[in-house]
C-alpha cells in the first residue's frame, strides 16, 4: 500500500505541478473555449483572483505532493479544487472527466491512506 501511495501522490503531484507552472509561465495558448464553458471561464477570469488562488493552491499542493511532505494537509487543501474539477468536466466539458475522477479517486485514496492522522477533525470535543 505504500508503494502505491507513493506513486499516486506523485502523479498528482505532478499533474498539479505541471497545470499550474504552465498557468504562470504560460507555456502554451488557451485553447479557445465555447459554450458554458466559455462562459464559465469568462466568470472565473472577471474575479481576477480565482484563477491565481486556485493555481497557487495547486503548485502549493504539487510540491507537497512531489516531495512527500505535509501529504495530510494538501489533500485536505485540493479536495474543494478537485470537487470542482470534477463538476466542471462532468456538467460543462466532458471530455477531460477521466483525469477529473482518477483525482477524486487518488485524492480519496490518499486521504484513506493517511486516516489516522485525520481523527482529531472528527472529534466532538477538544
Amino acid at each position: 500500500m505504500k508503494i502505491a501511495m507513493i506513486i499516486v501522490r506523485s502523479l498528482m503531484g505532478l499533474l498539479f505541478l505541471f497545470a499550474s507552472i504552465a498557468y504562470f509561465l504560460k507555456l502554451y495558448p488557451q485553447p479557445e473555449l465555447t459554450g458554458s464553458m466559455k462562459i464559465f471561464n469568462a466568470g472565473m477570469e472577471a474575479s481576477v483572483y480565482l484563477i491565481a488562488l486556485v493555481k497557487a493552491v495547486e503548485l502549493i499542493c504539487g510540491i507537497a505532493f512531489v516531495s512527500g511532505r505535509f501529504v495530510t494537509l494538501a489533500v485536505v487543501l485540493i479536495a474543494p479544487i478537485i470537487v470542482n474539477i470534477f463538476c466542471v468536466h462532468a456538467f460543462l466539458d466532458p471530455k477531460g472527466l477521466p483525469v477529473a475522477i482518477f483525482l477524486i479517486i487518488g485524492n480519496l485514496f490518499l486521504a484513506y491512506g493517511h486516516r489516522e492522522r485525520y481523527r482529531a477533525l472528527f472529534s466532538a470535543k477538544s
